[in-house]
C-alpha cells in the first residue's frame, strides 16, 4: 500500500455511464487512474422513466472498495452528476416515490402551468437561466398537479449528487453550481429564490442550505467506512458535471469560449455576474454557477447524445472513432439544427434527423455513416453560430475554442469546428469532469493555490490538440 501519496477520488456520474477516477500529483503533474466503470441510463417503470438510485450507490460503494483493493486509499471523495434531477425524502429519509429522470414526458405542458403564476420573461430576469422543460422547477409543478401528496410528505428535497453525498456522510446540503441547474436560486445572491417558491406554492422548508464547491461536509458515514474499509473526507465538488468539467479548463487566461462535449455539448464562457437580459434570454443562454460563486454563462447543444442514439440503434458494438472517420469520407452536406427540441427524446433518432432533412429540402441521410456527417456538421455550425452569439452578448472577442470532455477526441468534429468557427480549438483534456471534480478536492485539501494554479496543472499535465481552420 502506498501509503505516501495523496490520491483524491471523483465519482463522476454520467446519463449513460459512471465511473471512479483516482487522481494524484507526481513532480507537481497530474496522474489520473480509472479504478472502476459502470452503466447508467433510464429505466421505464409503470411507464415513467426513472433512476435507479438503489444500484447507482451500490456501485458507487462497489468502485470505492476497488480503491482499497488497490491499496490507494484517497484522502477525500466527491461526486458529480447531471442537472436539474433529485429525490424526495420524507422525516425518516425514506426516498417518495422514485427519482424520475429529466427525459421523461411528466413535464409536458409544465411550461404553461409555470407561466401561467410567472412570465417567462419575469423567470429569467429573477434566475437567469434558460427554458428547458425537464428544469427542476417544471419537475416540481409536475410532482404539484400529478403526486402532490409527494410534497405534502416531503421532509427534504436533494439534488441527485447531494443526495450521494447525503448517503456518504450523514450530511444534507446543497451544493452551488447543481443547485442553479433548478431554476429556482437568485443568480446574484447566489442562493434559493424563496419569494419565487412561494409564488409557485412549492414548500421552501425542504430545500436545504447551498454551499460551495470545495466545501468539506465531514467523513464517511461510520456504516459506510466499515463497509468500503476505509474512511475519507467528503468534499462537494463542482457537482454539476459542466461545472466540474469548466474548472479543468487548460487555460489561465481570461476570456476564454469552452465547449464542453459530451452527451449535451454545453459552450459558453465563465463570467463573475450573470447576464439576466431579454436578450440573453431570447437567445437562450443560461447562468449556471461555476467554481467560487462564478458564473457558468453557456447554452445546452444537444451533443453527442444524437450520435449515441443513432449508433446504438443502428451499430451499437462501433466504435465512436471509427464512426466519426466513417462518416469523414462521406460527401453530404445536409444540416438541421443540433437544438432542436425533436432530437430530445424521439422514438427513432435517424428517423428524426431524415425527418428534419426532408422537410428542409436537403440531401436525406440513409447509411450510419451519412447519419453521422449530418449529425458532426449539424454540430459544428452550431459551434460557430454560438460562438458569435456570445460576442455578440459578450462584447468580447474569443479567438479560440476549448474543447474539453469526451467529445474532444472526436478528431473529425474538432476539424470541422475550427472550420466553421474560423478559430483555433483546443482539444482536451478528455476526462475534464472527474478532473475537475479532483482539482476542487485538491484545491479544498490546499495542494493548489486557486483555480489558475489548478488549471496551469492541468495545461502542464495533459497534451492538448490544436486544430486550425
Amino acid at each position: 500500500m502506498d501509503s505516501d501519496q495523496k490520491y483524491f477520488l471523483a465519482i463522476d456520474i454520467g446519463a449513460s455511464s459512471g465511473r471512479h477516477i483516482l487522481g494524484h500529483l507526481e513532480d507537481e503533474k497530474m496522474i489520473l487512474e480509472e479504478i472502476y466503470r459502470f452503466p447508467n441510463g433510464m429505466d421505464e417503470k409503470n411507464g415513467v422513466l426513472c433512476w435507479d438510485t438503489k444500484r447507482l450507490f451500490n456501485e458507487i460503494l462497489t468502485g470505492m472498495k476497488k480503491c482499497r483493493e488497490a491499496g490507494k486509499i484517497p484522502v477525500s471523495v466527491g461526486v458529480d452528476t447531471w442537472g436539474v434531477d433529485f429525490v424526495l425524502l420524507d422525516k425518516d429519509d425514506n426516498m417518495i416515490g422514485d427519482a424520475v429522470g429529466y427525459r421523461d414526458h411528466r413535464t409536458d405542458g409544465m411550461d404553461e402551468a409555470v407561466s401561467a403564476v410567472i412570465s417567462e420573461s419575469e423567470l429569467y430576469e429573477r434566475t437567469g437561466i434558460q427554458k428547458a422543460i425537464y428544469n427542476t422547477i417544471y419537475q416540481l409543478m409536475a410532482l404539484k398537479k400529478q403526486h402532490p401528496e409527494y410534497l405534502e410528505s416531503a421532509a427534504s428535497l436533494l439534488m441527485m449528487p447531494d443526495y450521494f453525498h447525503f448517503l456518504l456522510s450523514g450530511k444534507k446540503v446543497q451544493e452551488y453550481s447543481e443547485a442553479t441547474t433548478s431554476q429556482l436560486v437568485d443568480p446574484r445572491t447566489r442562493n434559493w429564490d424563496y419569494e419565487l417558491m412561494e409564488k409557485l406554492q412549492f414548500p421552501a422548508e425542504i430545500f436545504q442550505e447551498i454551499l460551495m464547491p470545495g466545501t468539506s461536509i465531514g467523513p464517511l458515514k461510520e456504516e459506510i467506512s466499515r463497509e468500503v474499509g476505509f474512511s475519507c473526507d467528503v468534499i462537494l465538488p463542482p457537482t454539476h458535471d459542466t461545472a466540474s468539467a469548466v474548472m479543468a479548463i487548460p487555460s489561465s487566461e481570461k476570456n476564454v469560449c469552452y465547449i464542453s462535449s459530451g452527451t449535451w455539448s454545453l459552450m459558453g464562457v465563465e463570467m463573475e455576474e450573470p447576464d439576466c437580459s431579454e436578450k440573453s434570454r431570447k437567445m437562450n443562454f443560461t447562468n449556471e454557477g461555476g467554481y467560487d460563486g462564478s458564473i457558468t454563462y453557456l447554452t445546452n447543444i444537444m451533443g453527442l447524445w444524437m450520435i449515441q442514439s443513432v449508433r446504438n440503434a443502428l451499430a451499437p458494438d462501433m466504435g465512436y472513432g471509427e464512426i466519426c472517420d466513417l462518416a469523414s469520407k462521406e460527401s453530404i452536406k445536409s444540416i438541421v439544427d443540433a437544438q432542436d427540441d425533436a432530437f430530445l427524446a424521439p422514438d427513432d433518432m435517424a428517423e428524426a434527423i431524415r425527418e428534419k432533412c426532408r422537410a428542409t429540402g436537403q440531401e436525406v441521410p440513409e447509411t450510419l455513416p451519412q447519419l453521422a456527417a449530418v449529425i458532426y456538421n449539424s454540430l459544428a455550425k452550431c459551434y460557430a453560430d454560438k460562438l458569435h452569439e456570445i460576442e455578440s452578448l459578450t462584447g468580447v472577442h474569443y479567438d479560440r475554442i476549448h474543447i474539453i470532455g469526451g467529445g474532444s477526441n472526436a478528431v473529425w468534429l474538432n476539424e470541422l469546428s475550427a472550420e466553421y468557427s474560423k478559430v483555433p480549438v483546443y482539444a482536451g483534456p478528455g476526462e475534464a469532469t472527474a478532473l475537475g471534480n479532483i482539482l476542487c478536492q485538491m484545491t479544498g485539501k490546499k495542494l493548489f493555490d486557486g483555480l489558475q494554479d489548478a488549471r496551469k496543472c492541468v495545461a502542464d499535465s495533459f497534451e492538448i490538440k490544436i486544430y486550425r481552420s
